[in-house]
């Protein structure tokens, strides 16, 4: 897990994660994804798969960029509408 964005409107965290059954394989399956925290909303999404690496390229494209803060949670805020999962806290 790595936190890659926090702002006071957004937050992404990484998550990678290796199937241990393929542990010492060349070919061990590697799988994680990205959750997205709206704060202001209260809701999250976690993405993997296809729409992961539409994801991580868009995010990629937009580095390139040298983007603001405003731009960034603006990309971000494009996920809010698939987000269904309210954020609690224990």
């Amino acid at each position: 897990m790595q936190m890659l964005y926090n702002s006071d409107s957004f937050a992404v965290v990484m998550f990678d994660a290796s199937d241990d059954d393929a542990a010492g394989s060349t070919s061990a399956l590697i799988r994680g994804g990205y959750e997205i925290v709206d704060k202001f909303a209260r809701k999250e999404i976690f993405i993997e798969g296809a729409l992961a690496q539409s994801f991580k390229e868009g995010v990629e494209a937009l580095i390139e960029s040298q983007p603001s803060e405003e731009e960034i949670d603006e990309y971000l805020g494009r996920f809010s509408v698939l987000m269904q999962h309210p954020v609690i806290l224990h």
